[in-house]
This record gives C-alpha cells, sequence and structure tokens, in this order.
C-alpha cells in the first residue's frame, strides 16, 4: 500500500510539471493531494464535496494580505464568480476607514460570492449582503514586525508617525503617546491596527482586559479561520481543507513586499515595546497562532508537512512555466516599465518591488497562460480596477437581454462627500490591462439576506511550530 501511495505522489507531481511546460492549464490529482490527511469533522477532505464559494477575508493592513486577495481573485475568474468591489468614489477600499455598509459596493457588483477589498469590518452589514453559509476568514501576524512595517509603509500619511523626529520608530516607541492622536487622519495605522481593521476600538485602555477577552471571543466566533502570515503555506493547507478547494486555488507569488533596503531589524526590546503599545492586536496574535496550531494538530502536521511540500513543488514549477524557467527577480516598482504591474507607492521613503514577465517569453504564450501568468503578479489596484471593468460589462449586456421595465439598475446611494484615502489620487486608479476584462462570469443566484457562517471545530494541542514560509512587506 505504501509503494501505491508513492507511485501515486510521484504521478502527480509529474502530471503537473508536464502540464505548466506546456503552457496548459494547471488541473490536479487531488487523491494524491489527499494521501494521509484525514478528514475533520466539521468540513471533509477537499475533494469530496463541491468547492465552497461564497467567502469573505477580511484583509487587513501589511500582513500579507495582498497575496491573499490575489488568490481570491483568480479564484473568482476561473469559476465565474462575482466579486463585491467599491464604489468608483470609495478607490480599491470600501470607503476605509470608515465602518463598513452595503451602500459602499458598487450594486452592480452584487449579489457578490466574494468579498476581498479593504474594509473596517461590519459584522451586522456584512451578514445582510452576504447568503447564508458564507465562510469567514481573515489574516494577522506577529505584532512587532506588522507594526514596524506600518510604520515605515505610511510614514508620510500618518499624522502620528509625522511628528516622530527623523522619522525614527525608536523614538516613537519611547513615548508612543507623545505623537500618537486618536482623531488623526489615519490614526488606526498607528495603534492596534488589526483590531481597527476587524471593527474594535483601537483606542480602549490597556487595562480593560474583559474588552479585550470579549473581542477575542467575538472574531473567534465571526471567522471559520484566521490565517497566521508567518506560516501562510500552513495557513493555505487549512484553508484548502475548509473550503474543499484544489490545489491550483491557492497557488500564488508573493506580492506588494518591500525592498530589504527599506526594512528595519528588530531587537527583543524593540519588539517588546511595539506589543506594549499594541496589547490588544497582540492578544488576537497570541490567540490565533495558537488555535492556527491547534488547527493543525487536529488535521495532522505530517499531513499538513507533506501538503505544504506540495504546494510548494507545484508552485515552484508553475512560477518558472511563466519567467522561463526561473525564479522571477524582484524590480523596484519604479523601474517596472508596465503600468498595470506597477505597484503603489506610499511615498519616496519605502521600495515597493513587483515582478514583470519576460517580454520574449510571453509573446509566445497562449491567451489563457499569459492571461494567467499576468494575474499572478497584478497589484491590487490595478486587478480590482480589471475585475470592476468586467463584472460592469457582463451586468450591462445581461441587462440589454431583459424586458425594459428590468433594465434599470439599481440606484447608487448618494454622498456627498468621502473619505480620502492615500491609495486614491484624485479619485483615479490606474488603466485597466489591455484585453484583461474579458472574463465571462454566469449571474449569481445567490440570495444577500442576512446569514451565518461557517466554523471549525477546535481540538488537538499545539505541535512545534515550523519555518515562516512568507515574511510579508
Amino acid at each position: 500500500m505504501g509503494q501505491k501511495k508513492i507511485f501515486l505522489v510521484f504521478v502527480a507531481i509529474s502530471t503537473v510539471s508536464l502540464l505548466l511546460l506546456h503552457g496548459g492549464h494547471l488541473s490536479w490529482n487531488m487523491e494524491a493531494f489527499n494521501i494521509g490527511c484525514p478528514a475533520i469533522p466539521s468540513h471533509p477532505s477537499p475533494g469530496l464535496k463541491p468547492k465552497h464559494k461564497n467567502v469573505v477575508f477580511l484583509k487587513t493592513h501589511k500582513t500579507a494580505s495582498s497575496t491573499m486577495q490575489n488568490i481570491l481573485f483568480r479564484f473568482a475568474e476561473r469559476n465565474n464568480l462575482t466579486v463585491a468591489l467599491p464604489l468608483q468614489n470609495c478607490g480599491h477600499q470600501f470607503c476605509y476607514p470608515l465602518l463598513f455598509t452595503s451602500h459602499f459596493v458598487h450594486p452592480q457588483t452584487l449579489p457578490a460570492n466574494i468579498v476581498t477589498n479593504h474594509m473596517r469590518f461590519n459584522k451586522a452589514e456584512m451578514q445582510r449582503l452576504m447568503p447564508n453559509g458564507t465562510i469567514y476568514i481573515t489574516i494577522l501576524r506577529e505584532p512587532g514586525s506588522m507594526f514596524e512595517s506600518l510604520f515605515s509603509y505610511y510614514n508620510q500619511v500618518c499624522q502620528s508617525f509625522r511628528r516622530v523626529p527623523n522619522g525614527s520608530l525608536e523614538a516613537f516607541l519611547e513615548e508612543p503617546r507623545r505623537y500618537y492622536r486618536r482623531d488623526d487622519k489615519f490614526s488606526m495605522y498607528g495603534h492596534n491596527a488589526a483590531t481597527y481593521d476587524l471593527g474594535g476600538d483601537k483606542d480602549r485602555p490597556d487595562t480593560d482586559t474583559a474588552y479585550a477577552q470579549s473581542f477575542v471571543a467575538e472574531v473567534d466566533k465571526v471567522f471559520s479561520l484566521v490565517m497566521i502570515a508567518e506560516y501562510f503555506d500552513e495557513s493555505l493547507i487549512l484553508l484548502r481543507h475548509l473550503l474543499s478547494w484544489d490545489l491550483e486555488d491557492i497557488l500564488y507569488i508573493k506580492l506588494n513586499m518591500r525592498m530589504s533596503s527599506s526594512k528595519k531589524s528588530l531587537t527583543s526590546a524593540l519588539s517588546s515595546k511595539i506589543r506594549a503599545w499594541n496589547v490588544i492586536d497582540t492578544r488576537l496574535y497570541d490567540h490565533f497562532n495558537a488555535t492556527l496550531w491547534r488547527k493543525i494538530s487536529a488535521l495532522g502536521p505530517a499531513c499538513v508537512a507533506r501538503e505544504v511540500k506540495l504546494l510548494r513543488q507545484a508552485q515552484e514549477r508553475l512560477v518558472k512555466s511563466c519567467f522561463g524557467g526561473r525564479t522571477p527577480p524582484l524590480r523596484s516598482a519604479a523601474k517596472i516599465k508596465d503600468k498595470e504591474l506597477r505597484p503603489w507607492i506610499p511615498s519616496g521613503k519605502v521600495d515597493i518591488v513587483g515582478y514583470e514577465l519576460p517580454v520574449n517569453l510571453s509573446m509566445g504564450f497562449t491567451r489563457q497562460v499569459h492571461e494567467l501568468c499576468l494575474k499572478l503578479i497584478m497589484p491590487e489596484l490595478q486587478y480590482t480596477e480589471v475585475l470592476l471593468r468586467s463584472q460592469l460589462l457582463h451586468y450591462r449586456r445581461s441587462h440589454q437581454l431583459r424586458p425594459a421595465q428590468q433594465s434599470h439598475p439599481p440606484p447608487q446611494p448618494k454622498r456627498k462627500s468621502l473619505p480620502w484615502h492615500p491609495q486614491v489620487q484624485s479619485g483615479q486608479l490606474p488603466p485597466a490591462a489591455p484585453g484583461s476584462a474579458t472574463v465571462t462570469r454566469s449571474t449569481s443566484t445567490s440570495n444577500p439576506a442576512a446569514g451565518t457562517q461557517g466554523r471549525t471545530t477546535k481540538s488537538g494541542n499545539e505541535s512545534t511550530q515550523t519555518q515562516a514560509s512568507l515574511t510579508p512587506n
């Protein structure tokens, strides 16, 4: 029996390699991928039931969430699903930092299957928007590295950071309340940023442990999976089992990263100060990091390790097929010639990197393969605009076929003004990729009524943590 399993694994890996080298669309022998992975009682093994297609991903800041968003965007396109997108005058976020309301959703991107753009979470409004059975997921990152990234990334945007002499992280952490103002524009980046994104009170006193405990419990109740950025691949395996997805559904390439020169190494003393300043974020991370490893223990650490290995092997082959058999070189955003692949740069003090497809190689791709490779590396703003144009085109075409009395689109909510966000300049987004708004979709039949979300069963003991597989910016 053991030799048969080994043979099946070998056949599956060889099949993936052959398909990628010939430019075909990725397919996968799920029998091989499921070897050694017992089903968790609350969600059977992938391949044994239809894929779950109604998903809300609460995109937190500086947690590798752009990479996860890209996975969801590509899943939606492959499966003809509708992605709820923000009104155009909200930019690419749901009028963040305001608390989310369904009025921020473009009406021609409803009813929705997927929600994944930045917002400040509002459970009641989201459950009004999404159908029953929607799965809620999010992601957290170790508070020290997350805050260092926030401080670097938003140093010229957040007023609390701009007050600090010489933009010194050390100076801020010596006396954070000297520089921080809770009512500043974008103050959420300066204190308990993850808590704020999740809809909590970022400025609740540190001594209010009851609030912190109840907030963590509420997040645990709503979200079926809280991914951990330091263990991104392990989190993806849990996600795959939760949603009954295939290997190809979770392939990715790292996005929205900083150059190493823009990163600051943290001493243990600085990290401790960050955790002390961001008490609720720290409680969230510590709780859900432990929860992740309990879930891994329930699924089987050896099983998860095998699936992570298979994921990375398939991912390496896919990336090399898009970049001519080699690992893609990181390029500074300022040096990327193709505007549709150029990441947004918050200021001249931080260097964001991205990718470009080799011109001579991409010319030989089929349209389908070129589209796959392009979408793998497309930044958030451009991909959001591509999806919006595609979905608006589909909406208008579908309504032209209806009787005149049914062809009027739902009225958009009237708003006198919307909050400015640094990633939306003069209300303009980057142009869509030429020829990329061609995805055909079937209209969702889901009823966007109040709903409940699935939950996983918690069991097992915390296991030994493995090496981090993704270091976000």
